[in-house]
């Protein structure tokens, strides 16, 4: 053997490389769901919506409450789609099986046993898709494209076993977020994906409606621990007032239990966080306790005290999860905002262009005094807040959206758009605080629907320099207006 031969070194066996590259093929579609397939097929994907289908999809026709998938099962095919799952024979390649919703939990289980996948639960009442997002960008980042994670809010009975199907058998990482409504919505989507690390962003007064009491959102959100394998570790945000009660919800259940905040006792505990150019912030955090304590330095691109809050959650799950720590850092200084959840548009203005935050998808109590606090962190020429009813406070609604008084205060705005019915009462409390003496001086326009305030903001007008939030439940529709002013896609 040549000198040359005698220094090449082989490539690291893995054994990841026997599993299969197709996402799925048919025997395996059957086996995991007790069915029988017509035809061989290899898929690349899986869809239970016919709009959404690409190319070498898996379609799922799920019978819903309204509307009977297999009706649209030809126009899957039209698509792309290589084969569906139906309880029913159809004239495509198939797997046919009882119960189409049985059959996608069933291949949700099948692909989680299947993968050696460390695999992160992700809940709270604010942040859980950003923060899904950027545990995903960093474990992405680390393993070369060995990271999976649930796309969009996926987070309910059908999204999180639909992401677990999609999750590859060579998956190193698994990010599922969870989300709930109700009591008793949580713990059957954490004994799905059986999580070694389940993160909690914060507990806040969403869907306070349904639940009646902070104390009840937060006993809710810690049935994610439940789901824990043997060994495994929850993630909590020391500085929230439920914290104390998270944590004994943990060790009830005798997981490992790691807190990340600005508090002393934090496990991951912020030292340090100063403004950047770019808008972020310089974050310095300690990660461990005494001798075995670490310092990390990292940038976080997105910007808001709320995500300095959030980036100690990320690194504390990528740490858990035995992420590389210096690409989750890279990870997090190049993250930009999401549709609907911060993206940053530009407009184009007379003289310039103004800016657009784009946070229409939903909005709490937390939320909307985090983005405000936010927005009044951000250098402007005006700031223009476009704010829309918040749903699922019930009872509470009223005095929560009065309290946004102090928040808007505080952010120093020019002009408030508030829209709905639900709005009535901020405006009422703004018009009470219009003299100087009560630190606020902005114009106020109050309107019904997401059209209005489209024209109240063009009667208004937008010039060089200046920054608009748009924020509301997603049920206000407020994407028109951002789609109407920054030209975003639907």
């Amino acid at each position: 053997m040549s000198s040359a031969h005698a220094l090449l070194h082989p490539w690291p066996a893995d054994p990841r490389d026997a599993l299969p590259i197709a996402l799925w093929h048919a025997d395996a579609v059957a086996a995991a769901t007790g069915g029988t397939a017509s035809h061989a097929f290899e898929a690349s994907g899986v869809e239970m919506d016919s709009r959404d289908v690409r190319a070498g999809d898996i379609f799922i026709a799920l019978n819903g409450e309204a509307m009977d998938g297999h009706k649209f099962v030809p126009a899957a095919f039209d698509r792309g789609a290589v084969a569906a799952i139906v309880d029913r024979p159809v004239d495509f390649p198939h797997v046919l099986v009882e119960d189409t919703t049985a059959a996608l939990h069933a291949l949700g289980r099948a692909a989680r046993e299947r993968s050696g996948a460390v695999r992160i639960g992700v809940t709270g009442s604010v942040g859980k898709t950003g923060v899904k997002e950027a545990i995903f960008a960093c474990l992405e980042r680390a393993s070369r494209g060995g990271a999976h994670r649930s796309v969009r809010s996926y987070n309910n009975h059908v999204g999180v076993p639909l992401s677990l199907a999609r999750m590859p058998a060579r998956a190193r990482f698994g990010v599922f977020e969870m989300g709930m409504n109700h009591a008793g919505e949580i713990a059957p989507l954490a004994a799905h994906v059986r999580p070694h690390v389940a993160l909690i962003t914060t507990i806040a007064p969403a869907h306070i409606e349904n639940l009646g009491s902070i104390e009840a959102i937060a006993d809710e959100k810690a049935r994610i621990f439940t789901g824990l394998i043997d060994g495994g570790t929850a993630i909590i945000p020391a500085d929230n007032e439920m914290s104390p009660r998270l944590i004994a919800r943990a060790h009830e259940l005798g997981v490992k239990i790691v807190t990340f905040g600005r508090g002393g006792e934090a496990d991951v505990r912020l030292l340090d966080a100063i403004p950047s150019a770019n808008g972020g912030s310089l974050v310095t955090a300690e990660l461990g306790r005494g001798e075995e304590a670490s310092r990390l330095c990292y940038s976080v691109a997105e910007p808001g005290e709320h995500w300095i809050a959030n980036s100690l959650g990320v690194i504390a799950a990528v740490r858990a999860a035995g992420g590389d720590l210096a690409s989750a850092g890279l990870a997090l200084a190049e993250m930009g905002g999401l549709k609907g959840r911060g993206a940053r548009l530009d407009i184009a203005v007379a003289g310039g262009k103004a800016q657009l935050i784009d946070e229409s998808y939903n909005a709490n109590p937390a939320s909307m005094r985090a983005t405000l606090k936010a927005l009044g962190q951000t250098p402007a020429h005006r700031r223009i807040a476009v704010l829309g009813t918040m749903g699922e406070l019930g009872e509470f609604a009223g005095r929560f959206h009065a309290q946004l008084a102090e928040p808007l205060a505080a952010a120093k705005i020019d002009h408030a758009i508030l829209i709905g019915e639900g709005m009535d009462r901020l405006a009422i409390e703004l018009g009470r605080r219009s003299g100087a003496s009560l630190g606020f001086r902005a114009s106020v326009a109050h309107c019904d629907t997401t059209g209005e305030a489209i024209g109240l903001l063009e009667d208004y007008g937008l010039t060089n320099g200046d920054v608009v939030l748009v924020k509301g439940s997603n049920f206000m529709g407020l994407a028109q207006l951002v789609q109407h002013f920054a030209g975003t896609p639907g």
